[in-house]
């Protein structure tokens, strides 16, 4: 048994059929995440009133890889800890076990965010099932001390084929979508809060670098050139491009000579 007053995260093992604490938490802060400032504020202000006890959102993160989904959530834990907040992630293959795992903590007092990083469905697949149970749809309401937050890559979480909109019909100036894609959209919709995390610019990717890079000494624009060749080998230009970078070249040989 968990003793929630003194632990703050937790992972769901499926093997073993248990939450297993987290010792060391991901020591990010929101302050650290640049260039997501609408998003950042937007689930600042969901998570600020959940913890409140009034109406809040599941909140569903996508777009472009590398941008800070996963790392805004870790974010929030660090911020509010403090005030109640508790993060329990699941791995997807795991949802099945999501109503045990819920039906464990609705009696505590602290408030959980129950987080799924790079969530998606292929075709055929049904373990969006039990989510879409929890999210909204049992006969039993969501526990009010409970939230899901997910990161995907995936606006609709699952895979989405031209061929799904061949029966989608216009009917008096108004869209009818196919049972297909009705039934894709249907558990994106249950999310309340949708935010699209975008491919960041060249200088977003730069000001990340230079956060990384507060107190180097040596030529900035040698730097920055050096985090640009980097970030064309690795072809992308992101938050995560930019913390590879620092740790490739902080300690390096090569940073010095910059």
């Amino acid at each position: 048994m968990i003793d929630w007053n003194h632990t703050y995260a937790a992972i769901w093992r499926q093997r073993q059929a248990f939450l297993r604490p987290v010792r060391q938490i991901d020591p990010i802060r929101l302050d650290q995440l640049l260039g997501i400032e609408p998003q950042k504020q937007q689930m600042i202000d969901n998570t600020l009133r959940f913890l409140a006890g009034l109406p809040a959102n599941n909140a569903l993160l996508w777009g472009a890889r590398g941008t800070g989904k996963s790392s805004l959530v870790k974010a929030l834990l660090n911020e509010y800890l403090h005030e109640g907040l508790r993060v329990i992630e699941v791995d997807k293959q795991d949802l099945l076990y999501l109503p045990e795992i819920v039906d464990d903590i609705r009696e505590h007092n602290q408030r959980f965010i129950i987080y799924c990083d790079d969530l998606s469905f292929e075709h055929g697949d049904a373990l969006y099932k039990p989510l879409k149970s929890v999210l909204e749809g049992s006969i039993e309401l969501p526990p009010e001390n409970v939230l899901f937050y997910a990161t995907s890559n995936r606006r609709h979480l699952l895979p989405e084929h031209m061929r799904d909109n061949l029966d989608t019909l216009l009917v008096d100036n108004e869209v009818h979508y196919s049972d297909t894609i009705e039934e894709k959209i249907s558990l994106s919709d249950r999310f309340g809060l949708r935010l699209a995390f975008y491919p960041q610019h060249t200088q977003t990717y730069l000001d990340i670098v230079d956060s990384y890079f507060v107190d180097y000494p040596g030529n900035r624009e040698a730097l920055h050139k050096a985090a640009l060749d980097f970030a064309h080998q690795n072809a992308a230009k992101n938050g995560r491009t930019a913390k590879q970078f620092f740790n490739a070249f902080s300690n390096d040989e090569r940073t010095e000579q910059l």
